[in-house]
């Protein structure tokens, strides 16, 4: 079941039900009118996935609760909107410092995020092996990348995923040509990276040259 599925038909309501607050199996099965057994069943699937954890909470006499509780992996799964509070903070600078201004903001966070990212790419290898490392560490970041040989001879890496696809759509300069385009010269440890296609202007992929000396 894909993340997307985990959020629909019985399973989905106990996520969303456990993401007010943690419920026992019973309170679970009288809520969306099913059988405690079910709701055990569907809360012992969730837990295998890392999605629910257990605990016990003594209320009373008698033995302690059993309730279940969303993990961090779970809340993950429910929509976030960070694109628009992206959109909204790059307009407001826009409107106050100017493109210069945020365009070497932007500079200097790409290059901050492969500082982060480079901690994991190997500085020695030829090019192809650097290019190969820098593809596994984006693909980590939730980047679909692949690196191949383009025609000229030069390395192409090419990504049908773009982690700010809604802020690239709507600043297609400034996570594209800045952003992007730093943070993969950045990571590979040479300038020369040219962005040649890219989702943010219309494109069905991003693609970077990198020209070889």
């Amino acid at each position: 079941m894909s993340e997307p599925e985990l959020l629909e038909g019985t399973r989905g309501r106990i996520l969303e039900e456990l993401a007010v607050a943690p419920r026992t199996a019973r309170d679970l099965a009288k809520k969306l009118g099913i059988q405690e057994s079910a709701a055990r069943g569907h809360l012992e699937r969730l837990e295998e996935r890392g999605l629910v954890v257990p605990s016990f909470r003594r209320e009373g006499v008698g033995r302690p609760r059993k309730r279940f509780a969303l993990t961090n992996s779970a809340q993950e799964l429910f929509p976030k909107k960070y694109d628009l509070i992206l959109d909204t903070v790059v307009d407001e600078l826009l409107a106050r410092e100017g493109e210069g201004y945020v365009s070497a903001l932007f500079a200097d966070a790409a290059k901050r995020m492969a500082h982060e990212v480079a901690k994991d790419v190997p500085r020695t290898g030829t090019p192809d092996e650097r290019a190969e490392d820098v593809v596994r560490s984006l693909n980590r970041l939730g980047f679909r990348c692949s690196a191949d040989r383009a025609p000229d001879g030069s390395i192409r890496i090419t990504r049908s995923n773009c982690v700010f696809r809604h802020s690239a759509m709507t600043h297609p300069f400034l996570l594209c040509e800045v952003f992007d385009k730093n943070l993969t010269e950045a990571l590979l440890g040479q300038a020369g990276v040219d962005l040649v296609d890219s989702i943010g202007h219309g494109g069905i992929r991003c693609t970077h040259l990198i020209q070889l000396s």
